[in-house]
């Protein structure tokens, strides 16, 4: 039963960990009612688990949607498996289209709502190895830019946050302490991202404060992509 006491719920997916569980942090700091299922109740790698969940809440009042979780499988194009490329698209595209085609026209409906992306700079720019990963954060710009267009005139606004190289466990798990090293090198504030620091930027764009960005596609990257 929700607090009734907490003005706003927000759906966080993916927030076991990481940027996830900073952002669920940050919007738990601020007394919102957090909605954030584990694998176990939402498998977005399974349409089949994705349309109970969602059909199982459609009553639910989300006033803000993070779509967070994604997988990042590295391997060069020769070694791309069919099976990987399609998990990767159902979990980083699929599963974010079909959560704002549940969610979003009830906000519409009541005229307020936010939704926020979790992309990253690999929308913009890439590296050798990350060719699914790359396809699936471009497509989730376009298709968030398309879906703001249409929300826009019904109060709800839809961003993505593109981070850089943040210190996650996804990081470190994909790169060696080598590869890290130049990573750093490359910021131009010569470090990595803190999780916390995504989320106070998800956060604004994806509450009260936010007024009037919508369509935007920001980038927290230490000016990486202003080289």
């Amino acid at each position: 039963m929700k607090n009734h006491s907490v003005n706003r719920t927000v759906l966080i997916t993916g927030a076991s960990r990481g940027i996830g569980a900073a952002i669920a942090e940050r919007y738990r700091r601020a007394g919102w009612y957090i909605i954030a299922p584990t694998r176990s109740q939402l498998d977005l790698s399974k349409p089949e688990s994705l349309a109970q969940w969602t059909e199982q809440h459609q009553c639910d009042s989300i006033d803000v949607l993070i779509n967070n979780a994604a997988e990042n499988i590295v391997a060069p194009l020769e070694e791309i498996e069919e099976d990987v490329w399609l998990r990767m698209l159902q979990i980083n595209l699929t599963a974010p289209l079909q959560l704002m085609k549940a969610f979003g026209a009830a906000m519409a409906q009541r005229q307020w709502g936010r939704i926020v992306n979790i992309g990253s700079i690999a929308a913009f720019v890439s590296r050798a190895g990350r060719t699914s990963y790359a396809a699936t954060k471009g497509g989730l710009l376009g298709m968030m830019r398309s879906v703001a267009i249409e929300l826009a005139p019904h109060g709800v606004l839809v961003n993505m946050v593109a981070p850089g190289f943040i210190a996650t466990d996804l990081t470190y798990q994909n790169n060696t302490p080598k590869v890290i090293e130049s990573m750093i090198d490359s910021v131009p504030m010569r470090r990595l991202g803190q999780p916390e620091e995504v989320a106070e930027l998800v956060y604004f764009l994806g509450s009260e404060k936010n007024t009037f960005i919508t369509g935007a596609a920001v980038p927290i990257d230490g000016g990486y992509l202003c080289q």
